[in-house]
C-alpha cells in the first residue's frame, strides 16, 4: 500500500488564486497546489534558502526542492504557454492562527474535496439532470476555493466517473436514484442526499457535522415525466464528515 503524503506547514494562504492572460487561450488551467504556492512564497519573495523553506514547511530538503522544481516548471508553461493559472489543492497544514507557525510538525490535517447539484446558488433537486457541479477545496475543515464545473449533459452513469475523475470525496446533492447511488458508492464517494436550498450553506452545515440530509434513495424510479418533484423525503440530522487524512 502506497504511503500517505506527508503534510506541507503552510504559514500564508495565497491572497489570490486565480489568474489569467489578457487574452487567454482556451485551454485547461495549469493548478498550482497550495505546498508549491507555499515553496515559491518562502524562496523566491522572501528569499529563504532550501534548508530555510525546508525547516519552516516541516519537511526535508530534498522535498522542498521538488516541490519548489515543480511549482517553477508550471509558471513557466503559465507564462509561456498563456493558460490560466490557479492555486489549489495539496496536502499541507496550515499553522496555528494565534502565534505564527508552530515549531512542532502538525498531525492529522485533512484535505478534501465536496461537490454540490448546482443550479443559480442553490442544491440542483435531482443528480442525474444536473448541469453543473460546484466543487469546493477544503483543507483541515477550512474552505479553501471553490469552481463551478459544467455537466456537459453527462447521465447517471458517466457523472459518478465526472466527479472521481476530479478528486471528489463526498456529494451534496438533492433527488438520486439507487443505480447512481451504486455508481457513486462504487466510486468511493460518500453521498448526502435530500438536500436543499443554498449549496455553500450545506457545504458549510457539513463541515460543522449539521448537515440534514436522507439516509435512503430520495429517488427510487425513472424520472422521464413531467414535473416530478424529488427530494421531498425527510432528512435526519447527522454528524458525519469525508476526507483523506494525510499521515506522517
Amino acid at each position: 500500500m502506497p504511503r500517505s503524503a506527508k503534510c506541507r506547514r503552510v504559514c500564508h494562504m495565497p491572497d489570490h488564486c486565480r489568474f489569467s492572460p489578457e487574452q487567454p487561450a482556451r485551454s485547461e488551467p495549469v493548478v498550482l497546489a497550495v505546498e508549491e504556492y507555499e515553496a515559491i512564497r518562502l524562496m523566491d519573495f522572501q528569499g529563504l534558502t532550501q534548508e530555510e523553506a525546508a525547516a519552516q514547511m516541516g519537511v526535508a530538503r530534498a522535498t522542498v526542492q521538488r516541490i519548489y522544481a515543480q511549482a517553477r516548471h508550471k509558471l513557466s508553461v503559465f507564462l509561456v504557454e498563456g493558460r490560466p493559472l490557479r492555486i489549489s489543492g495539496g496536502s499541507y497544514a496550515l499553522c496555528r492562527q494565534n502565534g505564527g507557525c508552530s515549531s512542532q510538525k502538525q498531525k492529522g490535517c485533512s484535505t478534501m474535496k465536496i461537490a454540490v447539484t448546482y443550479e443559480n446558488g442553490t442544491v440542483y433537486g435531482h443528480f442525474g439532470h444536473t448541469e453543473q457541479f460546484k466543487i469546493y477545496d477544503i483543507v483541515s475543515g477550512m474552505l479553501v476555493s471553490s469552481e463551478i464545473y459544467p455537466t456537459n449533459g453527462s447521465g447517471h452513469g458517466a457523472l459518478a466517473s465526472f466527479l472521481k475523475e476530479r478528486g471528489v470525496d463526498c456529494l451534496i446533492c438533492g433527488g438520486i436514484g439507487p443505480g447512481a447511488q451504486m455508481a457513486l458508492a462504487e466510486a468511493g464517494i460518500q453521498l448526502y442526499a435530500g438536500c436543499s436550498g443554498s449549496a455553500d450553506q450545506c457545504v458549510t452545515d457539513l463541515l460543522t457535522g449539521t448537515l440534514k440530509y436522507a439516509d435512503a434513495a430520495t429517488c427510487d424510479h425513472h424520472h422521464g415525466e413531467e414535473g416530478h418533484a424529488c427530494g421531498g423525503h425527510g432528512c435526519g440530522e447527522h454528524d458525519h464528515s469525508c476526507g483523506h487524512h494525510c499521515g506522517e
